[in-house]
């Protein structure tokens, strides 16, 4: 009996996921389990590590056992949330704290001073990051000062994002983070190798509690064989968005996608050139194979699918999130209805931790469907925003390869198509965050010579191609710029 599938372990910030593959990217079977999202207070979010484990293994054995056993697993991926950090005690193996989140905004403040001190300008040169509590090193930083088990620990504290949790607690102790996942912490040089020492001091981060910095792809680490029934190689590690742009196919400079899931995240693939924005947006690695890297530029937004999630479960407008292209083709336009989706600050290009959310233009005109179309329309007016630095870089984009959930909605593919003014193309699979992270295990496990071989794996595409009139669009982007916090 041969091991002929790949396991991905996909860890979203509302779901794990297992999902089974084939070795020629079909896909054999998925299993999810949601997350609890805990808000203690406002702007802070958290996770249970121990919860992740749990249920990922739970979803990990399902899927094993419709492979029909771990010796039909010829190697695993893994896929992650990035930026959030777990804290855990190295001898006991257990979470000294809730994880905090990417969302979360607790460091505000923090960030504040280490720009007010004048630090920004050489940290984005050497991480391609900003100060902003997106980042995990101020998250780290701020577990240490505030949270007494994390500051007790000493010499058994470990410090991770979630894939590192996971291969720790999969291998028993193997303390590892792969170059894309280490680059989003703010504590490692995009052109240095491992950890940065003047980034740790900075930040007050203990280089002790980090793990070694490994390729994305390669033989990583085996799982105790006591957790599937016999030992499985981890061959491929990447954050969610690198992930997801190895997946589409981005594999050349130039080539650019756009993720919507929990927020949106549209990276640009720059080749083995370290990139420096000059219009706030963000460099980070790409993948590495071997010791070689490829960057990319990103730009990131934190509202997308969290948006329509919380008209639904919050306002009570939408029944289902996929009743909002059925009301936004129910109108012919949004009745003069802006929402601007800052529910966790504004991201790139504009950095304003501090904006909130608003709905302007209101009017007794003004419906359900309306509102529900003014935030779908964000999505494209988000993305124009970034397109514009993107431009201004240097990057611009002749053509969007879109993705995540949010992107079946037709409607919303054609909006981006027409706002942005290039054409769109939709994998006929859009979970291409999993698609990656089994590319990166089939590279990894020898059984693809590179990843321009490993596209092999990828869908068929749908395109989408712009409609809209010069005056519409310029129209809409107005009314945007007018509604943006000042």
């Amino acid at each position: 009996m041969s091991a002929d599938h790949l396991l991905v372990l996909d860890e979203g910030t509302t779901s794990t996921r297992a999902m089974l593959y084939d070795l020629a990217g079909q896909l054999v079977g998925m299993e999810q389990a949601a997350l609890e999202q805990y808000y203690p207070r406002p702007g802070w979010v958290e996770h249970d590590a121990a919860e992740i484990l749990t249920k990922t293994l739970a979803c990990a054995r399902t899927m094993i056992e419709r492979a029909g056993g771990a010796q039909r697993i010829a190697a695993i991926g893994i896929t992650n949330q990035r930026e959030t950090v777990v804290a855990w005690d190295r001898s006991t193996g257990e979470p000294l704290a809730r994880a905090i989140v990417w969302q979360d905004r607790r460091t505000a403040e923090f960030c504040e001073s280490l720009r007010a001190a004048g630090h920004e300008t050489e940290v984005q040169r050497r991480t391609g990051l900003l100060l902003d509590p997106y980042f995990s090193a101020s998250k780290m930083r701020w577990m240490l000062d505030n949270v007494p088990e994390v500051a007790a620990a000493g010499a058994n504290l470990a410090f991770g994002t979630i894939e590192s949790w996971l291969v720790w607690n999969l291998t028993g102790g193997l303390h590892v983070t792969d170059a894309t996942n280490a680059s989003r912490t703010s504590v490692m040089a995009l052109a240095g190798k491992g950890w940065d020492e003047g980034l740790a001091d900075l930040f007050g981060v203990p280089l002790s509690a980090l793990g070694e910095v490994v390729p994305c792809a390669g033989a990583i680490g085996q799982t105790r064989a006591d957790l599937f029934g016999a030992a499985i190689p981890i061959t491929g590690l990447a954050g969610d968005q690198q992930s997801a742009t190895i997946g589409q196919g981005c594999i050349r400079p130039g080539d650019t996608k756009a993720t919507f899931g929990t927020g949106a995240f549209i990276l640009t693939n720059m080749g083995g050139q370290v990139p420096h924005s000059h219009h706030r947006l963000l460099g980070t690695v790409l993948c590495q194979v071997g010791d070689e890297r490829s960057y990319a530029l990103e730009g990131s937004v934190f509202a997308a699918g969290s948006a329509i999630k919380w008209l639904r479960d919050s306002l009570g407008l939408l029944e289902t999130a996929a009743e909002s292209e059925a009301l936004a083709r129910s109108v012919s336009d949004s009745a003069g209805v802006v929402f601007v989706p800052a529910l966790s600050g504004l991201g790139a290009p504009h950095w304003r931790p501090d904006a909130t959310a608003s709905i302007t233009g209101l009017t007794f005109a003004a419906t359900r469907a309306h509102i529900a179309r003014a935030a779908l329309e964000s999505m494209a007016h988000q993305c124009h925003d970034l397109k514009t630095a993107y431009a201004a870089d240097g990057a611009d984009w002749g053509l969007l390869r879109i993705d995540g959930g949010m992107s079946g909605n037709d409607w919303l593919a054609q909006d981006l198509a027409d706002v942005l003014d290039v054409p769109c193309e939709r994998p006929a699979d859009v979970e291409t965050t999993a698609r990656g992270a089994a590319m990166l295990a089939a590279l990894g496990a020898g059984f693809y010579p590179s990843l321009a071989e490993a596209a092999a794996m990828l869908p068929e595409v749908r395109r989408f191609t712009p409609a809209m009139d010069g005056a519409t669009r310029t129209a809409r982007l107005a009314a945007w710029q007018a509604a943006l916090p000042h």
